[in-house]
């Protein structure tokens, strides 16, 4: 589905820890960080990140994409605990932050 969006290999190889200096786009670079802040700390949407985020989407396109990453994100964790993780997978641990 993304290929037909448009979504290139060379793309998907800029999105990495250092994507905020990569060629992506100011708007791929937001939902980027939108990701990784839901993902990693969600205190880290920021007012400037909420700032960025509104430049390039609306409010239910945010909302949209705060639970898609949720339900990923536990969907996941479901296929873990139940041993479906596929045995090629390289398994990230993601640290839950600190209350």
């Amino acid at each position: 589905m993304a290929r037909e969006q448009g979504l290139s290999e060379e793309q998907v190889t800029e999105i990495s820890d250092n994507y905020e200096e990569s060629d992506l786009s100011p708007r791929d670079k937001a939902a980027i960080a939108f990701t990784d802040a839901i993902i990693g700390d969600p205190r880290q949407v920021s007012p400037e990140l909420q700032r960025r985020l509104r430049e390039h989407f609306s409010d239910p396109e945010i909302v949209e994409m705060a639970l898609g990453v949720g339900l990923f994100m536990s969907l996941s964790k479901v296929l873990i605990t139940l041993g479906m993780e596929p045995e090629e997978m390289t398994t990230e641990i993601v640290p839950t932050p600190a209350s």
